[in-house]
């Protein structure tokens, strides 16, 4: 399997926690999109959308990050990141939806270069904008979890909600959001990083000094 990717990018972060927890092997390929390489031809015929990450295997290409998810699951189930029953699928999928779908596109690198371009904000209200949206998702999962996790996100094992949570708490903290008012989603990211501590944007080979 090849994962393209880049370290800060918290969709790829999704993909290789969840590598982590099945303890799969793969390469990667990473594209800066801080230098726009991911705008690169090359690279646009493996993912036409232009974005990370992108999975190779046996000559598939899988792209967007919550359908690799569910496809490793599938593919690798064991460990199981999913519950077994209808019901439980449906809460983890909700928790990914939250922030894959409501949160995450309202705060990654090109909205906020078009809110910076295209409506000239200022970076307090980039900073305001990202705070709003991040902690609207935060409150929801933070609901949720006290109702349904039993030491992660979902119940007492990592789910895909987990593979979610952990990278949206990390760009929260990069970008100074207060996360104290969400203890019950703070401890169970923790409790899925420590399980994934390859997969922390650190760690990565394209990582700064």
């Amino acid at each position: 399997m090849i994962l393209h990717g880049y370290w800060r990018s918290g969709a790829a972060y999704r993909v290789r926690i969840a590598l982590a927890l099945k303890g799969l092997a793969y390469e990667q390929v990473n594209h800066d999109l801080r230098t726009g390489a991911h705008t690169d031809p090359a690279y646009a015929t493996l993912n036409p959308q232009r974005l990370v990450p992108a999975l190779e295997v046996d000559g598939l290409i899988l792209t967007q990050s919550a359908a690799i998810l569910e496809w490793l699951d599938e593919r690798f189930p064991d460990p199981p990141l999913l519950p077994v029953d209808a019901d439980g699928r449906a809460i983890v999928r909700g928790m990914v939806a939250t922030i894959a779908t409501d949160v995450h596109p309202l705060h990654n690198l090109r909205t906020l270069k078009a809110l910076r371009r295209d409506f000239g904000a200022s970076e307090d209200q980039v900073n305001a904008w990202m705070t709003h949206w991040m902690t609207e998702g935060f409150a929801a999962l933070e609901t949720l979890i006290a109702r349904h996790g039993d030491g992660f996100a979902y119940g007492a094992t990592p789910t895909l909600a987990d593979c979610i949570t952990v990278p949206a708490l990390y760009s929260a903290e990069r970008f100074g959001v207060d996360v104290a008012p969400y203890p019950h989603l703070v401890a169970s990211a923790a409790r899925t990083a420590a399980l994934a501590e390859a997969a922390h944007p650190s760690r990565q080979p394209d990582a700064d000094a």
